[in-house]
């Protein structure tokens, strides 16, 4: 397709895209949804904040912080921001099209961050605060970082990571030269980078748990299509609305439901340094929130603390990351009466793009396509397999897979989709179930067993709090079933508790997908964003009790 002209005066973004024909095909212009007909000059940074005071006023409240209890307004944040992008083009010299790393924990200043490097048309890389000096190098590397702005507390291994020309710039010290002192002479007013809609905005890493990370490209417009498909027809959120959720800002699952998707509907968010289910719980009733963003684990381990909190507040629940289990949604639903609303995303395509709300919600699948995104379950060949067959999950809509010059482009984007790398069934009414990811599939003795199935199965067992399911090798059977459990404080990590969960699980499913291994474990190896880490456990320790 043919891109309108850059604003970028930095070009390497827009020259390093894949070639045009291993793009996905885009679904641009949907008759269904005519709000995704953007106009060529867009810059999503102007559209999130101005066009949003525009619409609702400058005095609403937009950010809570939840370590110092402030409150900013719209007006106050707008201030902050464009005090911010001058520092950014004036004092630092950051050009159109710029790379800017952006790190810290989760607070209103690095939200104010990432929307001004929107509004002075340069491209965030937003990062994980708890990524380290190799990884930062990695990808300073790949995506050519030139600037970074980076919360104090968060500036050591930054360092360490030795960038080659990199500038950093710290917020929230006593610096002369720090960015909230440099920002204070500014002026609180800033005219916005007139960026093409098709202008990358974004580069965000995948949170891939092996190998070279992929930096995926996404544009000014992509950005307000996730907020204009899942978060407007399936979200509904309203501008009364008080955002929270556990996804860092560095992760896409984060920074839609923290950031662009309040923004867009003229909400407001709590942002906090540490969400884990211990501190959601007194925030949400502390500060009233209406709409939670989290993963599955973080709803089951809120389920042993739920009493003691008054969760009135909430009206929405928002999980993905990883396949929410149905004996979880099950048991939120008895406590609180409010249905999870499931979804499946990926850093490739910013956000949600298959899901269900309300009454719709069946326990158990995700849903069936957002609208603005079409959806299929395809071979190894990509031909559409029947109805009820497992098979691989297809996607396309108005965002796509762009890496940023890496060759794993074409095994991501095959005949104008994107293959998400998730095993799914298309039910005949549509809907769609997850299986697996395609490669955690475990064949033992000729038996294919979804390893999420037997999580379920195991989940559904009241002293269990955790599980994962991997293939061992082994000898007779290619592959066993080998299980790890996390149990409840007081229950027996013992044979006894093992056989108990395989009598479980073979009451729930045919014999063959019951664990032959059973691990006991204090917790389960995750990435900093919740996803778990499986390939940690597919070589165990001899401590399994077999």
């Amino acid at each position: 397709m043919e891109l309108t002209p850059s604003a970028h005066r930095d070009t390497f973004a827009r020259d390093h895209l894949p070639p045009a024909e291993q793009w996905p095909r885009l679904l641009l212009d949907p008759p269904e949804l005519p709000e995704l007909r953007y106009p060529q000059r867009l810059n999503c940074g102007a559209e999130l904040l101005d066009a949003t005071i525009a619409r609702y006023g400058a005095d609403r409240p937009v950010f809570r912080d939840g370590s110092t209890g402030a409150v900013w307004t719209y007006g106050e944040l707008r201030d902050h921001v464009d005090r911010i992008a001058h520092v950014l083009e004036h004092d630092l010299g950051v050009e159109p099209g710029g790379r800017v790393l952006l790190r810290g924990p989760t607070t209103p200043w690095l939200a104010a961050c990432w929307l001004a490097v929107m509004k002075a048309g340069a491209v965030a890389v937003t990062v994980l605060a708890q990524q380290r000096a190799q990884e930062l190098a990695t990808m300073c590397a790949i995506a050519r970082v030139g600037h970074a702005l980076c919360d104090i507390r968060s500036v050591d291994d930054l360092v360490k990571a030795e960038v080659p020309g990199l500038r950093i710039t710290a917020y929230g010290g006593d610096a002369p030269d720090d960015l909230l002192r440099l920002a204070d002479g500014k002026p609180s007013s800033y005219t916005p980078v007139a960026t093409a809609a098709d202008d990358v905005a974004l580069i965000a890493f995948t949170s891939g748990t092996t190998g070279r990370p992929k930096g995926c490209m996404h544009f000014h417009r992509d950005v307000l299509a996730v907020a204009d498909t899942f978060a407007a027809r399936v979200l509904r959120p309203t501008p009364y609305d008080v955002f929270a959720g556990s996804p860092p800002l560095g992760f896409t699952f984060g920074l839609g439901g923290l950031v662009i998707f309040p923004l867009r509907a003229g909400a407001s968010a709590l942002l906090l340094e540490q969400a884990g289910p211990r501190q959601l719980l007194p925030a949400i009733a502390e500060h009233r929130v209406s709409v939670l963003f989290t993963a599955p684990t973080a709803y089951r381990l809120m389920l042993d603390e739920l009493d003691a909190y008054d969760v009135a507040s909430l009206r929405r629940c928002v999980s993905a990351g990883e396949n929410l289990p149905a004996a979880t949604w099950q048991a939120w639903h008895e406590r609180t009466g409010l249905r999870i609303i499931n979804g499946i995303g990926a850093t490739e395509l910013l956000h949600i793009f298959i899901s269900a709300a309300d009454g719709d919600i069946r326990p158990g699948t995700t849903g069936v396509p957002v609208p603005g995104w079409q959806a299929r379950v395809v071979d190894r060949d990509g031909e559409p397999v029947p109805d009820g067959e497992p098979g691989l999950l297809a996607v396309r809509g108005p965002v796509g897979c762009r890496y940023l010059s890496d060759p794993r482009q074409s095994e991501y984007v095959r005949g104008g989709w994107n293959l998400t790398g998730d095993t799914y069934v298309r039910e005949p009414d549509g809907w769609f179930r997850y299986v697996a990811r395609a490669d955690d599939m475990i064949i033992s003795a000729g038996y294919n067993i979804a390893g999420p199935e037997v999580e379920d199965a195991l989940l559904d067992h009241p002293a269990v709090v955790e599980a994962a399911v991997v293939g061992r090798p082994d000898e007779l059977r290619g592959r066993i079933v080998a299980a790890y459990v996390v149990v409840r404080e007081g229950v027996g990590r013992d044979e006894a508790t093992a056989e108990e969960l395989r009598e479980h699980v073979r009451a729930r499913l045919v014999p063959y997908k019951c664990p032959r291994a059973i691990v006991f474990l204090d917790a389960l190896p995750r990435t900093p964003t919740g996803k778990l880490q499986r390939f940690r456990l597919r070589d165990p320790e001899p401590r399994a009790l077999e």
